[in-house]
């Protein structure tokens, strides 16, 4: 049997909205909790469920009627001393710093973690996952869906900030332990109106 791991990201919330580099606090805004509790019944089945630690992906999680054990591997990328404020904000205060961020994956100018160590952390759990039989869903952070998607289809890291996740879709990696086939970014409601777009930068 093949390994299925859907990736769910999180519905939209303040700090997405205003592209701030997420500190794990701030709940969703009214119209992702709805969106999320619309999104329920949409849900496909799983056999094991799981979530990136913080607040929007534990309350899109409760809202999708999902019980969830928090994995601290699936955490977003620690951006250190930026945590909490917006990318305009690093910019004007960092500009040299944080284009350094954005084109070179090694780079972690904020003290806190590169692009490169969250695809290899968050690469050993989609190992681990492609061990096991059966279907899991992960309610994950955009930066965790991007770093997925690297390992699995083997792309430069330099691809990473190019993959943009919009809220609240799923993306499907199905086959074994280093060999793995990509479905991306579907809607999980029958609603045909495309969903927002993520901030494809600092994916909050």
């Amino acid at each position: 049997m093949s390994s299925r791991v859907l990736l769910v990201s999180p519905a939209s919330s303040p700090a997405l909205r205003q592209a701030r580099f997420y500190d794990g606090l701030g709940p969703l805004d009214p119209s992702g909790a709805a969106r999320a509790r619309a999104a329920a019944g949409f849900l496909p089945h799983s056999d094991r469920a799981v979530r990136s630690p913080g607040a929007r992906c534990h309350e899109t999680a409760a809202e999708l009627g999902l019980d969830t054990d928090e994995l601290p591997e699936l955490a977003t990328l620690d951006a250190g001393r930026w945590r909490g404020r917006t990318l305009q904000e690093v910019g004007a205060a960092e500009p040299e710093a944080l284009m350094r961020w954005l084109t070179d994956p090694e780079s972690a100018p904020h003290d806190g973690e590169s692009v490169h160590v969250l695809c290899q952390r968050v690469g050993s759990w989609l190992e681990s996952e492609g061990k096991e039989d059966g279907r899991t869903l992960a309610v994950v952070e955009p930066e965790v869906v991007r770093a997925a998607v690297v390992h699995a289809l083997t792309l430069p890291p330099e691809t990473f900030w190019r993959l943009d996740v919009p809220p609240l879709t799923v993306t499907e990696l199905s086959g074994r332990s280093g060999r793995w086939n990509l479905r991306l970014g579907r809607p999980l409601t029958g609603d045909t109106t495309p969903p927002e777009s993520g901030r494809s930068r600092t994916g909050q």
